[in-house]
């Protein structure tokens, strides 16, 4: 795939007039007055018909989970092989995040984390009475939903660190702990709370539970929106647990035999192959501001584009953007193909796509000057929310870390 189908291109001329017409005249609030982005992106869904498609798909998959139970077959599997449909989704939904990106990464992640990821963690290892009761709400915004496992003390080492825990009393858990830069945190209505179940052993060898909590909950209280670099887009905040008590139906699965991170490990292959579409985002959107303003700028009786120290970063971006446009066609070949990204693979991918993200922003701001460095020019914002995919979803250095063992485990010394 060396580029997008008519279809496609026809796609995102629809979502660019939807940016045009919705998304624009409310940045201004979202970006600097702190207005939730939750209504726009609800409109977003039911425009494009996005909480009925997945609405749809969830009924198709929980039927024949239900038939597999009457049967008395194990599980169904997810399908594998040749699927020109997941393709065209993962085309489609590729488009959608780079052109929300070049405006509003934040809008982007608290939309993929209450949709991809809360209601994601539920259809990966909930029952099905927990995606019946819980998963359509999320898929059509109704409900906001937070993935809950970073803590002050627990970053890159989120286990490891993890102190939040899990304490069975009878039929029922009591909870506690904190968590922070939680995404949709102070506005979430529906929770993923991940803990380690306190149950006599050593910390280091605790299970890992995952609890779904409702907004509200006795005990359970969310701090206000974090002020933060960037991102403005996205709500961030803390959330903390004082003995909130739960019944079991409330642990993902109903069962503590999973394996330890089982879950996780998906969310953040999720998470990492997607920053691609994301940082695709920036980089085209900062290439065509710096190509405007490269042209009509004046400097010495000349446009700026005509020195060769512009037209370098210009040069720079453009390889940039091919790179990572393959990153993101390769991405769609794969769901054509039936398969995903491993994690080391995952963890490459945004690696360098975070990267030269931020290499790309902070050359547009260069290339502004003075102006780039005021608010008024939209490279600014641009910068500020580059740099978060160096951060979230694991750290450029986790990311190397991931890439090197699985190098050293493929190719070990004999």
């Amino acid at each position: 795939m060396i580029e997008w189908s008519e279809t496609q291109l026809a796609f995102r001329d629809m979502v660019r007039r939807f940016i045009d017409v919705e998304v624009k005249p409310q940045l201004e609030a979202i970006e600097h007055q702190g207005e939730p982005p939750y209504a726009v992106l609800r409109k977003l869904i039911a425009t494009f018909g996005l909480g009925e498609l997945a609405t749809a798909e969830l009924h198709a998959s929980l039927e024949r989970e239900k038939r597999a139970l009457a049967d008395g077959t194990p599980k169904p599997e997810r399908r594998r092989g040749p699927s020109p449909e997941a393709a065209e989704r993962a085309a489609l939904q590729a488009i959608l995040t780079t052109e929300l990106c070049r405006y509003s990464l934040g809008m982007v992640t608290a939309w993929g984390v209450s949709v991809g990821l809360t209601a994601g963690a539920i259809m990966s290892r909930g029952t099905l009475a927990q995606k019946e009761r819980f998963v359509p709400a999320l898929l059509s915004m109704q409900n906001i939903g937070a993935w809950a496992i970073t803590e002050p003390d627990s970053g890159s080492d989120a286990f490891g660190s993890m102190k939040s825990t899990a304490r069975r009393d009878g039929d029922h858990y009591v909870l506690n702990g904190s968590k922070t830069f939680i995404t949709n945190g102070p506005y979430a209505d529906t929770i993923i709370f991940i803990c380690k179940l306190d149950d006599g052993r050593p910390a280091a060898e605790r299970r890992i539970l995952s609890f779904i909590l409702d907004r509200g909950t006795a005990g359970l209280t969310a701090g206000k929106p974090l002020r933060k670099m960037g991102l403005h887009g996205s709500p961030t905040g803390e959330l903390f647990l004082d003995d909130v008590r739960v019944p079991r139906d409330r642990l993902i699965g109903e069962s503590e035999e999973a394996p330890r991170g089982a879950g996780a490990k998906d969310t953040f292959t999720a998470e990492r192959t997607g920053v691609a579409a994301m940082a695709l985002g920036i980089i085209e959107e900062c290439l065509q501001l710096s190509l405007e303003y490269a042209q009509r700028r004046v400097q010495f009786g000349r446009p700026i584009a005509e020195f060769q120290l512009i037209q370098l970063k210009l040069a720079n971006m453009e390889v940039a953007r091919m790179n990572v446009s393959n990153l993101v066609f390769r991405q769609v070949e794969l769901a054509a193909a039936g398969r995903g990204s491993d994690l080391a693979e995952a963890s490459a991918c945004k690696l360098y796509s975070a990267q030269v993200a931020m290499q790309c922003a902070l050359e547009a701001v260069q290339l502004f000057g003075g102006n780039g460095y005021m608010a008024e020019y939209r490279v600014e914002q641009l910068c500020r929310d580059a740099k978060v995919l160096q951060i979230y979803a694991g750290t450029d250095e986790i990311q190397v870390s991931q890439i090197a063992r699985s190098l050293l485990a493929r190719h070990p010394v004999r």
